[in-house]
C-alpha cells in the first residue's frame, strides 16, 4: 500500500560511520606514506588502535582506487664475493653492520652526501649523517660515537668507495677487531641490506622533499629515521618496526632485591 519493498520493513538500515571514519585514515595514511602498500597501511591501523581485518582494509583499498603501482627493474646476477651479504647473513644484532652514502642536493644546487649505517639483523638505523663533503676522518668520528653507543660489531659491510678503503679507516677498525667486508665492485646486490635502505629513503622522503639548507637536512632526516626505527611497519619483521617504542621503567641500582628491604633501608640503597 505504501509502495515500499518488504526488505525495507525487517532490515533495519545499517550505520557505516565506522567505516566512513576507517576510510578517512586509510586515505590520510596513503597521503602521508604515499609508497606504503595496504598491507602497511593495515598495520598502522593496528598501531593506531583499529582493530579490523586485513581483508576489509585491502577492500577499501582497491575501492578508493589507492593501489601502489609495481616496479620491477630487471638485474644481473654475476658472482657473489666473499664480502657479500648471502656469504655472511646476519645472524644476531651487533653481528654485521653495514654503511653506505646516499647523494642529494639542496634548492640552491649545492650537493651533499649522506651516510647511512644500519644494523642488518635488526634493520634498525644507526645514523643518518649529512655533510656536503666526507673524507675517512669524517667516517671515523661517525663510526666512533656509535662504537660507543652500542659497541663495536664483528663485522661491517660496504663498498669499495676511497672513504671505506682508505688505510686509515681500515687500520683503525682492525685495531677494534672489526672485521671489514667489501663487496665485489659493481656489485650493489652484494650489500642488499644497506641499498634497500636507501631506495626506502629516496623513494618516501628524499624524492618528495626540497631542502634549502644542511641544518634542514638534518632536522628532516632526523625525524625519518625515528619513524624508520619506532613505527613504520617493516616486511621482513612481520610488519613491526625494528624498535618498537616501549615504555621505560625506572632502573633499580641493587635489582629486586631492593623491593624486599624495608622501605626506609631500601630508599636509602636507592638514592645513596
Amino acid at each position: 500500500m505504501l509502495g515500499q519493498h518488504r526488505s525495507t520493513q525487517r532490515h533495519p538500515p545499517r550505520d557505516d560511520a565506522d567505516e566512513r571514519r576507517l576510510t578517512a585514515d586509510i586515505i590520510a595514511l596513503a597521503k602521508d606514506y604515499g609508497r606504503y602498500g595496504y598491507r602497511r597501511i593495515h598495520a598502522l591501523l593496528g598501531h593506531a588502535g583499529w582493530q579490523v581485518s586485513l581483508s576489509v582494509v585491502e577492500r577499501i583499498w582497491r575501492r578508493e582506487g589507492l593501489k601502489v603501482p609495481k616496479r620491477q627493474p630487471k638485474r644481473r646476477r654475476l658472482w657473489l664475493g666473499d664480502g657479500s651479504c648471502i656469504r655472511l647473513r646476519p645472524l644476531h644484532r651487533g653481528h654485521v653492520w653495514s654503511y653506505d652514502f646516499v647523494e642529494d642536493q639542496t634548492h640552491n644546487g649545492r650537493k651533499f652526501r649522506m651516510l647511512n649505517i644500519i644494523d642488518e639483523h635488526s634493520r634498525e638505523c644507526l645514523a643518518m649523517v649529512p655533510l656536503r663533503r666526507f673524507r675517512s676522518n669524517d667516517v671515523i668520528d661517525v663510526l666512533a660515537d656509535l662504537f660507543i653507543e652500542h659497541g663495536p660489531p664483528e663485522h661491517i659491510r660496504s663498498d669499495n668507495g676511497p672513504e671505506f678503503v682508505a688505510h686509515a679507516v681500515r687500520e683503525w677498525l682492525g685495531r677494534l677487531g672489526v672485521t671489514t667486508l667489501y663487496i665485489e665492485p659493481g656489485s650493489p646486490w652484494e650489500n642488499g641490506y644497506i641499498e634497500s635502505f636507501n631506495a626506502r629513503l629516496r623513494d618516501e622522503l628524499l624524492n618528495g622533499e626540497i631542502f634549502y639548507s644542511l641544518e634542514e637536512v638534518r632536522c628532516v632526516t632526523g625525524w625519518w629515521r625515528d619513524h624508520y626505527n619506532r613505527l613504520r611497519p617493516h616486511s621482513s619483521l612481520g610488519y613491526q618496526p625494528p624498535t618498537p617504542e616501549t615504555i621505560k621503567m625506572p632502573a633499580w641500582p641493587l635489582g629486586s632485591a631492593a623491593l624486599r628491604l624495608p622501605p626506609r633501608l631500601a630508599s636509602e640503597a636507592i638514592f645513596n
